[in-house]
This record gives structure tokens, C-alpha cells and sequence, in this order.
């Protein structure tokens, strides 16, 4: 089957910037305290709820999130589309699994996982495939696991044809809250929490609201 000329897009990019933003991308938590402290919440609302807290991070990058979910006792791994960054994750945190794979179709049991965070990657695909890939996300999730998701809040898409100095071709959407309750609601989650921070001016990367929705899937 021909894969969807947007998941070739983002691979190659991602492919193409790796070594050249992991400065800023690996930095991104460090000043950032409601984002540090709502992963934190999710480790530990897995960890109350699940013996076995296995979480899988759909979108890794380069690892630095799974890491901080590591830290706060979650059995995590990571799984992102592009290649290099599997391959930087692995050289710089070693002690986490992470491998390629895409999250439209994750290889990973039915309802298997007790968590699962996709940390600004659910903006690298289309509104029209996005409740597929939310219900896959529910399909991995076991009775009572958590998910969180975090993203830009708004109602365009910015695309790059040059990002750290390499050619590309991005896309990132930024979503509708509204819309992604929405899906994770005809997924099978209720909703947890749903947070929309004001943009920050003194991070580039922030001029616009950020969001961040914890699910947990129902019974």
C-alpha cells in the first residue's frame, strides 16, 4: 500500500534536521513547569492505576520526554518515524527502547498499554486522518489507561520549506481542542483534564496557545 505522501514528508524532515534542533527540542521541557508538571501528573495517575505501567511515547523525537516519563517510574519506550531520530534517542538515552514506527498503525497489542503520550506529534498529521489515528491510540490502550496529548491550539497548518538550515517540506497543524475531545470521546476516553496555556513571549517556539488533554479510556 502507498503510504500517505504527508508520513514521507515528515520522515525525510525529521531525517533531514535531527542533529541540527536537538539543542532547543531536548531543552524544551526545561523551562517549561505546567508541561513538566501535567507528564508528571500522568506517570502518576498510571502508576495508582496500572501495577504494570507500561507507557509508549508516539512521536519520541529525541527522547527527552520519555526519558522525564522514565524518571517518574513509568515503564516507557518510544516510537518515532523517523529513523535518525530513533537513532539519536538510542545513543543518548540507552536505557529506553525506541524503535521506528508510525502512530496510524502502531505495532503494539490490543489493549496492552496502560499509557501513551503523543507530545506535540499528533500536529504532523491532516484533520482527515486524525480520529483514526486517536481510536488507534484507544485500541492499544487498555480499560483505565491514560492518554495525553499535547499540541498548538488554533485552526491553521504552518508549513516550512527550510527548518535548521536543511531543506524540508513540514506541515504542523495547530488543533482545536474542541475537536480533538471530540475524537477521543468517539475513541472511548472520558476526559481528564484539558489545559490551554497562554503563549509565552519569551519562547520563540510559543507564540500561540498550547494545549494539553489527558483521556482515559473507558471500560
Amino acid at each position: 500500500m502507498t503510504e500517505p505522501t504527508y508520513l514521507t514528508a515528515t520522515r525525510s524532515g525529521y531525517d533531514a534536521i535531527t542533529e541540527s534542533c536537538a539543542g532547543p527540542f531536548r531543552a524544551a521541557l526545561d523551562d517549561a513547569p505546567l508541561d513538566r508538571a501535567l507528564l508528571a501528573a500522568l506517570a502518576e495517575m498510571v502508576r495508582r492505576d496500572h501495577p504494570d505501567p507500561l507507557t509508549v511515547e508516539v512521536g519520541s523525537g529525541h527522547g527527552g520526554t520519555a526519558a522525564y516519563l522514565a524518571k517518574h517510574g513509568l515503564s516507557v519506550s518510544g516510537i518515532d518515524l523517523s529513523t535518525a531520530m530513533v537513532e539519536y534517542a538510542r545513543r543518548t538515552y540507552p536505557e529506553i527502547d525506541f524503535r521506528v514506527g508510525a502512530m496510524h498503525e502502531l505495532d503494539i497489542d490490543d489493549a496492552s498499554l496502560a499509557g501513551l503520550v503523543s507530545w506535540y506529534s499528533l500536529i504532523h498529521i491532516p484533520e482527515s486522518d486524525r480520529p483514526a489515528v486517536v481510536a488507534e491510540f484507544g485500541r492499544v490502550l487498555r480499560p483505565g489507561g491514560y492518554v495525553l496529548l499535547g499540541f498548538q491550539a488554533g485552526d491553521d497548518t504552518l508549513h516550512f520549506d527550510e527548518a535548521f538550515g536543511h531543506e524540508v517540506s513540514l506541515d504542523f497543524h495547530r488543533l482545536d481542542p474542541d475537536a480533538v475531545i471530540a475524537a477521543l470521546d468517539a475513541a472511548g476516553f472520558e476526559l481528564v483534564a484539558r489545559l490551554v496555556r497562554a503563549p509565552e513571549a519569551r519562547h520563540t517556539s510559543a507564540p500561540v496557545p498550547h494545549a494539553i488533554l489527558i483521556g482515559r479510556k473507558l471500560a
